[in-house]
């Protein structure tokens, strides 16, 4: 088994899904007691944050290189970088470390293709949703046609991240708002609806929703305990 290293803490409300999501994973895969290896550098996310509102990503991206060294030397054989919005700096921390990057958009466009979709219906960080690292990525290596909301419904979308769900903040009033944004997703045509942020997973669900939902956080996860497991046979015993 490859040992994972989560960078975590962005925010810790969705970082604990990881954890929880990977070693039932690896349980299900191997049986018993088994659980996955793996260490998790969780970051203060205030800082972080404040870089981003800064447009100062070269240096948020320093910081999570730092960490990713770290986790390096303490033994981790790949990296799983536990956000979507700051996979925009996934190149400077590949370019400090010799680990492989799990990149949150590969996972999830295979699995969208997998479904047998195309155009799909993106939500997330303003950042996500309106930069180019993300959208191009699903684009370019993964034939996606991705659909975006409106202005006004990308700031309602963003605000609630920071504002609410980074915050553990569940509010059926935001849930209400979120909803009728996919729905007019759908209406544009969408075929399936991206989590693009691992905190939306906490506000809306496949549950909520009528079209295919795919939840970055749970993909992203499972595709993690996967890379580790690779070449292990299953339901071994304890």
């Amino acid at each position: 088994m490859k040992t994972i290293g989560l960078i975590g803490g962005m925010s810790w409300e969705s970082s604990l899904y990881y954890y929880r999501i990977i070693n039932e994973a690896v349980k299900q895969r191997l049986g018993g007691l088994h659980s996955a290896e793996c260490l998790m550098f969780s970051v203060d996310f205030a800082p972080i944050e404040k870089m981003q509102a800064q447009g100062r990503w070269q240096d948020a991206g320093q910081v999570l290189a730092d960490v990713a060294v770290r986790l390096e030397r303490a033994g981790a054989g790949f990296l799983v970088l536990c956000t979507n919005t700051m996979h925009k700096v996934a190149g400077v921390i590949e370019e400090r470390t010799r680990l492989p990057l799990l990149h949150i958009a590969d996972a999830t466009g295979a699995e969208i293709r997998h479904r047998r979709l195309r155009r799909v219906g993106l939500l997330g960080t303003r950042f996500t949703m309106e930069q180019d690292f993300y959208r191009q990525r699903l684009t370019e290596q993964h034939d996606l046609d991705v659909l975006i909301p409106n202005e006004a419904e990308r700031e309602t979308i963003h605000r609630v991240i920071y504002d609410e769900l980074c915050l553990g903040q569940i509010h059926p009033s935001s849930r209400q708002k979120y909803l009728a944004i996919i729905e007019n997703l759908v209406a544009a045509g969408a075929e399936g609806i991206i989590l693009g942020c691992t905190e939306i997973m906490l506000l809306v669900g496949q549950q909520d929703v009528q079209v295919p939902v795919f939840d970055t956080t749970k993909i992203h996860a499972v595709a993690a305990a996967e890379r580790a497991l690779e070449g292990e046979p299953a339901q071994l015993t304890v």
